[in-house]
């Protein structure tokens, strides 16, 4: 059989060895042709030649190339081929991300790195936040698109600075840069969660301390600056002569009720920074928070229809949800160290 005449298409390099090519392989070698002139023939390294003429049958005594017992062991080699799934392997560690996710809350990425950080698995008795991802849009979990809060609702949007029409107090444009880094305790932002927007319903003020993850949830009878003051004045008579180490700062945005936050600043060594405007990026860490609140308490829900165990549930599984940011460790975890350094150190 002549290539140049021949239909079959042209061989591509990379790909696998089909058939037809194989019977070429044996039809030249019975030509007696060499493995290089065969390789130009088919248009392949003849390194792939030779690893293809090492399957050999013995005919009478003499071992000959046969096409179809080649293919025959490429196909046996083709279902042992490739990665093998750990789905089965690991059966303990899948009931173990069952039963976070459902019961504690946990996202699949905290699931996979908390199990080894508390030693509760080894390295090799769990799968990466990657695999519990796939195992989701397989469906071999249990656990589904719609089970978790946040892949069906991010997106992206435009992000516009506008300018600062109303001006509180100290601009967030004046906060020293370190605060950003995160590496010092003490930073905190704040904002407001608003239940059904009514006159009588109660709203909660939400503090989160930018290095520890540490969120606060404190109810207030409505959303007036005074309000908000009592609040921040209980605080302060909670912590009292260690105010100033653990609120050394607040963010808040230039919403009314925090009118009156400056004042801070005359009775304390805290400074108030102010957001810019329609910029929630600019105090993310608690808007983050914020929205854990709204796993509980959906948005135009009444904050009245809950009670205040009901709100402590809610500070606390917020509190001891393991972060990735964190090395997977709780922000009560670091809080409470800051705290014990801070009273030490008193």
């Amino acid at each position: 059989m002549d290539s140049l005449h021949s239909t079959m298409n042209r061989h591509v390099k990379g790909k696998h060895l089909s058939f037809e090519e194989r019977v070429i392989i044996q039809l030249r070698l019975k030509d007696g042709c060499s493995l290089r002139a065969i390789a130009r023939e088919l248009n392949c390294s003849p390194s792939t030649i030779s690893y293809e003429v090492k399957v050999k049958l013995y005919h009478g005594k003499v071992k000959r190339y046969k096409a179809t017992q080649g293919h025959d062991v490429y196909q046996a080699h083709r279902k042992n081929c490739g990665r093998k799934s750990d789905f089965l392997k690991k059966n303990q560690f899948i009931h173990y991300v069952h039963k976070h996710f459902f019961k504690d809350g946990w996202s699949l990425d905290v699931c996979s790195n908390r199990a080894t950080v508390a030693g509760e698995f080894s390295s090799s008795d769990v799968v990466c936040t990657k695999t519990l991802y796939n195992y989701v849009d397989k469906g071999l979990l249990g656990i589904y698109n719609y089970d978790l809060p946040e892949k069906l609702k991010r997106n992206t949007k435009l992000h516009r600075v506008r300018k600062n029409k109303k001006k509180l107090g100290r601009s967030i444009e004046e906060r020293p840069k370190e605060i950003s880094e995160r590496n010092e305790f003490g930073h905190w932002e704040c904002d407001l969660v608003l239940g059904h927007k009514t006159k009588d319903d109660e709203v909660l003020l939400t503090l989160s301390e930018r290095m520890s993850r540490e969120f606060l949830i404190i109810r207030i009878p409505d959303k007036t600056s005074i309000s908000v003051m009592q609040a921040f004045k209980e605080l302060q008579r909670q912590y009292s002569e260690h105010w100033n180490d653990i609120f050394k700062t607040i963010t808040t945005d230039n919403g009314s009720e925090f009118a009156d936050l400056y004042n801070l600043e005359e009775a304390s060594n805290t400074l108030v920074y102010y957001a810019h405007p329609y910029t929630s990026c600019d105090k993310g860490t608690v808007e983050r928070h914020n929205g854990l609140i709204r796993r509980f308490i959906p948005k135009g829900e009444a904050i009245a229809n809950y009670s205040l165990q009901n709100i402590i549930d809610i500070e606390t599984w917020c509190n001891s949800l393991p972060r990735k940011i964190l090395a997977y460790h709780t922000p009560d975890e670091i809080f409470e160290r800051e705290l014990d350094r801070i009273y030490q150190a008193a």
